[in-house]
């Protein structure tokens, strides 16, 4: 196998990277778009969002593993033998979030998402220089699952109480007796 570079395909690296990518329909559309934008990118990045593009398997969000990033996911991978670091992946860069955000508009923020925890993606370079690993080693936090948790919590059902005391009221609804209708400052 050999690494990627300026002229490699799509095809050629989803090969060397030996996977495809679970995106749901939601992140494909994001990806879609920026693939119409791809001009703004390095011949890299519009490389590797075109491997994702069509080797992406298209789920919805409510079908998509708890182990798969997705967009606004918390991440920790590691970079070569480098120590590990924790981000969130974004839609784009988001100010006063510096170091916390990792943009889908950089490659390395690409090449995390669809990415399955313990799976790792080779970057391709516009230089001479080795590629860059990246190894996804656990999806922290991901909404569509932290949704799904939410919604199968148990919740109390809700419990109409009716006025046990309706006897005592006056025919009149909103009348005290004495025919004042202000109830005094004890209803405050």
């Amino acid at each position: 196998m050999r690494s990627p570079d300026k002229g490699t395909t799509a095809q050629e690296i989803a090969m060397w990277t030996g996977q495809g990518c679970i995106l749901t329909t939601k992140d494909f559309t994001i990806l879609e778009f920026l693939q119409e934008r791809r001009h703004r990118f390095s011949d890299a990045y519009a490389a590797l969002l075109r491997a994702k593009i069509d080797g992406a398997v298209v789920i919805f969000r409510e079908d998509v593993p708890a182990h798969v990033t997705t967009l606004n996911s918390r991440v920790r991978f590691r970079i070569g033998d480098e120590e590990p670091q924790t981000r969130i992946v974004s839609h784009d860069e988001l100010h006063g979030f510096v170091g916390l955000t990792l943009p889908v508009t950089t490659l390395r923020g690409l090449a995390l998402l669809g990415l399955s925890a313990g799976e790792a993606i080779a970057l391709p370079s516009n230089d001479e220089a080795a590629p860059e690993r990246i190894i996804l080693e656990d999806v922290l936090y991901q909404p569509e699952a932290a949704r799904r948790k939410g919604q199968s919590a148990k919740r109390p059902a809700l419990r109409l109480v009716h006025d046990a005391d309706h006897s005592a009221r006056s025919p009149t609804a909103g009348h005290m007796p004495g025919g004042d209708d202000d109830p005094g400052p004890s209803a405050a």
